[in-house]
């Protein structure tokens, strides 16, 4: 009797979201004749690229039973970073290559922070967020940065096929990530500290050294998010980036992973970007009030924390 209410709980815990989408999409198609077109299929797939690549690291870290709360102030530091050195006449792979390490490296502080100072996850991501946000008002003196060239906005508003980049690289990275999730040890690791640390750390696993390569990761590709925006605006904000933790946490949650850690993953990450995105377009479609749309994305995020709660 067991096995089949576990059986009945993991098609739920799979399925759910897709038919959540799946309904929503429905209902924004009756509602606007607009929504279901190809231009804006692919505006939504562009629009949610830069959440979706930062809700892939987040899903790392919400499967090990942590959070990140530093990811929007990553955005905002590697795109002005990256934004400054084009400015000031670096060329573009070089300037790219330091955002990406910026990002990973800030990543590396907040695992350093939760394996090695022993500190919870969610006040060490806290702490790195308002420093993070405080370099990049330093380093930009609070004004966007502009002037990048032409063949840096490729990386965010080109095209290949006729599809946006930005939804090329975040396919890639999602592929990459299903891969090392389901395929490789390191993805087994995740699961296992997720499930339970100390019963993988008895087991011979090196649970420190799997955190500290989760936060990197999740640095790292909140830092590729920053750049994909620059280069989407053409100038850094350092503004940028704000609240958009709670976007991709509570696309991790619509997608079925677990906030506490070890069930989830990577495909339902990407059903709940779209979720958020789907709803955010279909507002705007509907000519929908800002201050509304805040309300409804809380709600929304209420809504992931409330099922992941009856789930368990």
């Amino acid at each position: 009797m067991s096995d089949k209410k576990n059986n009945k709980s993991n098609i739920i815990r799979k399925m759910g979201p897709l038919l959540g989408l799946l309904l929503l999409g429905i209902a924004l198609t009756i509602l606007s004749d607009r929504f279901f077109t190809v231009d804006n299929l692919l505006n939504v797939a562009r629009q949610i690229s830069i959440n979706a690549i930062i809700s892939v690291g987040m899903t790392l870290v919400i499967l090990t039973g942590g959070i990140d709360l530093s990811v929007g102030s990553i955005v905002a530091l590697t795109g002005s970073i990256t934004a400054g050195l084009l400015v000031g006449g670096h060329g573009i792979f070089s300037a790219i290559l330091v955002g990406m390490i910026i990002g990973a490296l800030l990543g590396m502080c907040n695992g350093l922070l939760i394996t090695r100072a022993e500190i919870p996850s969610f006040i060490a991501t806290l702490g790195t967020m308002t420093a993070a946000r405080g370099f990049t008002l330093v380093y930009t003196d609070g004004r966007p940065i502009t002037g990048m060239e032409d063949a840096f906005r490729f990386l965010g508003s080109g095209y290949l096929c006729s599809i946006p980049v930005p939804v090329i690289i975040m396919v890639l990275i999602f592929v990459i990530a299903y891969i090392m999730l389901k395929k490789t040890r390191l993805g087994r690791y995740i699961y296992a500290i997720g499930g339970n640390e100390e019963a993988a750390r008895l087991s011979g696993i090196n649970t420190k050294k799997i955190l500290l390569v989760v936060y990197v990761l999740g640095g790292l590709l909140a830092g590729v998010s920053g750049i994909i925006m620059a280069s989407r605006l053409n100038s850094a904000q350092p503004t940028a980036g704000v609240s958009f933790e709670l976007d991709a946490i509570a696309a991790v949650v619509l997608g079925g992973t677990s906030l506490s850690g070890g069930v989830g993953t990577i495909g339902g990450t990407l059903i709940g970007a779209f979720i958020i995105g789907v709803l955010d377009n279909g507002l705007n479609l509907l000519n929908v009030s800002s201050f509304y749309q805040q309300i409804a994305k809380g709600l929304v995020i209420l809504l992931a924390v409330f099922l992941d709660k009856k789930r368990k």
